[in-house]
């Protein structure tokens, strides 16, 4: 079943690809853990970075193949993610820029240029989302809701 979403708060976890620890030891790098800003909603996701001057963190907007720059005061970092919350490219755009679309891309994560290269977010990269809800946290995998309608 889909995940649903709602707009909202969360921390994105990043585990550099390629680099896990194949035996299985926990002696692998660490996974980072980025404050996220999701924006499920329609009215959420038209707005998005726009009339803002900066982000801590990155803003998550599902569902999402493509995104614009016009009207941004600053360049962004686009990650794209498929179904499976791996990420397919990672792109800098700079204001005034239409995306085109990205085939099997779900969701795509925002950040300032230049954000996504220090956390390690690369083609091939997993993410993980954990869901800041109210008198509590949740997580929300692939294949697991996070309890929410959508709405």
């Amino acid at each position: 079943m889909a995940r649903r979403w709602r707009d909202g708060r969360g921390t994105l976890s990043i585990t550099p690809s390629g680099e896990g620890d194949a035996a299985g030891d926990g002696d692998g790098p660490p996974a980072r853990a980025v404050p996220l800003e999701i924006a499920a909603s329609y009215r959420a996701r038209t707005r998005g970075l726009l009339g803002r001057d900066c982000i801590a963190g990155a803003m998550l907007l599902t569902p999402a193949a493509s995104v614009h720059t016009f009207r941004m005061r600053f360049p962004i970092d686009v990650a794209y993610l498929d179904r499976h919350d791996r990420v397919l490219a990672v792109r800098t755009m700079p204001p005034g820029r239409l995306g085109l679309p990205r085939p099997r891309a779900r969701h795509v994560l925002e950040a300032e240029a230049g954000a996504m290269a220090a956390w390690g977010l690369r083609p091939g990269t997993t993410v993980t989302v954990t869901v800041h809800q109210e008198g509590g946290e949740g997580e929300a995998g692939p294949d697991g809701g996070d309890g929410g309608d959508g709405r």
